[in-house]
């Protein structure tokens, strides 16, 4: 085996959930579990997919926390579609997608050593009741491995027998982007593990990143193409590794760093984690190095809780002078025989913490207040700033939220404010300092009318947010046509928003139909359009006519709290968009996550006549998508069941977890008692000792096969 040294362009908005009204004390309670459940899904989206964050972690998880709490509160009210039981992000639609074999969770976080502590101590209390192994003590508890949390992509790259064949992202956790060609020039990426391996399998698991002088490099030659710059290194390699042109991805310095592995099959041990060659995560760790993986130079194993908060402060101390971008430190249980005794949650595992470093603040001068308008007539404030670094990225706008915030904040023009980047990305103030604030500096009167087309705003009952209510608003126009040809709309990736401004400012556009009829040589009329960015704009909305799906075009629409989720779930009931147009708000109602508000918002969108007549305008142009049709037996014996295979089977396992799924049941990732059925092959290994000690029905692969003709 060989030695190897150890070592998006995109942007996006969205509505904010909105806030429940006032209620009696379990109708609020209810009422702020479903906003928190939407709210998050919302931020899960920016992050994970978008590469795009709105709030902090630390706002995250408290959020996170909240909804955790009310659903212990009200467990009827837990849905599978909760945050608290999914991992992150969503699978981009322009790659191909490929499932991964074994589950890629995210991780928890901390934010101190009280909060290290009562995890380990949590971790110890799971351990002592579910640990059958005699030769792991309690101790087992005590030592765990320190990695530098990578502020990356998370990746898997696969190879059989020891040749690179398949790369994904993490994507939503069970499905991840296809990024092959993308890994493949990678330079720090082995093509090939040598020969004589002891598994013909292994699933190498890491983060796609890039270094901070490759970063700035990068941004210097996009100012000299006059090319958008990145906000930031994970921006970066996001966008980067997801290039469709390979070229460009070469271009680019990328490294990867690996931290764990997924799958590895060894003939004959009945072994797919790898155990019998690495017992511990520090023999993982130095097994990847030796065959060729790049693995962090920093990580450490600590023996106690005062080792992993004096390491946490160390990296803490040094992230600005390492070479990549870290933003806390990852904790593993050290043994990994131990690991799978802990197992894992629906969303991460119990034998691996995430330690979040404090985002980064400077303090600086809000020069003005300003006033946006979306999509949906919102109208939100923002703080102009004087410019001020902050991690390394030169902030000069930061968004007050809505007028309950501003109030909140008591942030007036003048002020000397202190400004984060949450997540490390967005900016975001968090107060005032009054004894800065100079004398005679006003409140912020927040108007009355939109600072656009000058029409009457009005703030709905329950909301916080004050709206536009003119509907010929040129401001909601842009950003609804800008929507519509988003990556939450119909994607279409050679209209631009620069060009979309400038076809509404002259009324050649007036909506989202009229972008059917701009010709090439009308678009060559504007300044700095050139005979090819002409003919894309025109060629990407031909093509979106023919590759849209019946979701993506209901989320392009821009329908009032309907989202991406929500148009899968109308995509999956009704037939094409007539349909759902004439759908009544009782059948509405009876779908999945959709309630009162969402149906009146659907079925009053669909009564305007102008809507209408521009969805009778796309369906002459062509754009009327059908329902992709997935018949899914629904009186079979595996119908709405629960399943999961392991051992060796007479087939590649992707081959009957597909059968399964088109018999009606799903898939989990691992033993617990929400599971119906195990099938079990040759040298089944700990899954089935877990399944045979929670009870859970085991069968074999021939009883699975008799199931499926029932």
């Amino acid at each position: 085996m060989k030695k190897q040294g150890s070592l998006f362009d995109m942007e996006y908005t969205e509505k904010k959930t909105e806030q429940p009204p006032e209620l009696a004390q379990e109708e609020k309670d209810k009422a702020r579990l479903e906003f928190l459940k939407s709210e998050l899904k919302r931020h899960n989206r920016l992050y994970h997919t978008l590469d795009n964050p709105e709030i902090s972690d630390q706002e995250y998880d408290m959020l996170y926390k909240e909804l955790v709490s009310l659903e212990e509160k009200y467990p009827e009210l837990v849905t599978k579609d909760s945050p608290t039981q999914k991992i992150g992000g969503e699978v981009l639609p322009y790659l191909e997608k490929a499932k991964h074999r074994q589950r890629m969770y995210g991780l928890d976080n901390v934010f101190s050593q009280a909060e290290y502590e009562d995890f380990i101590q949590k971790g110890k209390n799971y351990f002592a009741k579910e640990n059958t192994q005699k030769e792991l003590s309690l101790a087992t508890m005590d030592t765990w491995w320190a990695d530098p949390k990578l502020d990356g992509l998370a990746a898997e790259i696969i190879y059989e027998n020891g040749e690179l064949v398949q790369a994904l992202t993490r994507g939503d956790g069970e499905e991840g982007e296809v990024i092959t060609s993308a890994v493949k020039t990678i330079r720090n990426v082995p093509q090939h593990l040598g020969h004589d391996l002891p598994f013909t399998r292994i699933e190498i698991r890491g983060e796609v990143l890039m270094l901070k002088r490759d970063f700035e490099a990068l941004n210097q030659k996009q100012i000299l193409l006059k090319q958008k710059t990145f906000a930031n290194p994970r921006n970066a390699a996001a966008g980067t590794l997801r290039q469709l042109d390979t070229r460009i991805t070469a271009e680019r310095k990328l490294i990867f760093l690996a931290y764990n592995v997924g799958q590895v099959l060894i003939p004959g041990a009945g072994d797919e984690s790898g155990l019998t060659l690495w017992k511990t995560q520090q023999e993982l760790m130095q097994g990847l190095s030796s065959l060729g993986f790049a693995i962090s130079k920093e990580s450490l194993l600590c023996h106690t809780s005062g080792d992993a908060f004096s390491f946490c402060e160390k990296m803490e101390v040094l992230r600005d002078s390492l070479p990549y971008e870290l933003d806390g430190v990852v904790y593993k249980l050290n043994n990994r025989l131990a690991q799978q005794v802990l197992d894992f949650t629906a969303r991460s595992p119990r034998f691996a913490i995430a330690w979040k470093f404090s985002s980064r603040k400077a303090e600086t001068v809000l020069k003005a207040i300003t006033v946006q308008v979306g999509r949906t007539g919102v109208l939100t404030p923002v703080a102009e700033l004087e410019p001020v670094s902050i991690g390394g990225v030169v902030v000069s706008r930061a968004t007050l939220h809505n007028e309950e915030e501003l109030r909140n904040l008591d942030v007036r023009v003048g002020d000397t404010v202190l400004v984060q980047r949450a997540g490390d990305v967005i900016p975001d103030i968090l107060s005032v300092n009054l004894d800065k604030r100079p004398v005679g500096a006003e409140e912020f009167i927040f108007p009355t009318e939109c600072p656009v087309c000058h029409s009457k705003v009005v703030r709905c009952k329950g909301e916080v947010a004050w709206r536009c209510v003119n509907i010929d608003c040129s401001a909601q126009k842009i950003q609804g046509i800008i929507h519509f040809v988003s990556k939450a709309g119909l994607d279409i990736s050679g209209v631009g928003e620069k060009w979309i401004e400038k076809l509404v400012e002259i009324g050649r556009v007036q909506n989202i139909a009229d972008l059917f009829t701009v010709t090439a040589k009308e678009l060559l009329a504007f300044e700095g359009m050139g005979d090819i960015s002409a003919q894309k704009f025109v060629d990407s909305l031909t093509e979106a006519k023919e590759n849209a799906t019946l979701a993506r075009f209901i989320s392009s629409l821009g329908i009032r709290l309907v989202g991406e989720q929500t148009a899968k779930t109308l995509a999956g009931a009704f037939e094409n968009i007539d349909e759902l147009a004439h759908a009544t708000e009782d059948k509405l109602t009876l779908l999945q996550d959709i309630g009162p508000e969402v149906a009146n918002s659907i079925k009053q969108y669909f009564a305007s006549k102008e809507k209408q007549e521009i969805l009778a305008r796309l369906k002459e142009y062509g754009l009327n998508p059908q329902r992709e049709e997935k018949i899914i037996p629904v009186d079979t014996a595996l119908s709405g069941k629960t399943i999961l295979f392991t051992g060796t089977l007479s087939k590649p396992r992707q081959e009957f977890e597909k059968m399964a799924e088109e018999s009606g049941a799903r898939l989990l990732s691992a033993v617990s008692k929400n599971l119906d059925y195990l099938v079990v092959g040759e040298k089944a290994g700990s899954k089935l000792d877990k399944a045979q000690k929670l009870g859970v029905q085991t069968l074999t692969e021939q009883e699975f096969l008799a199931l499926l003709k029932k």
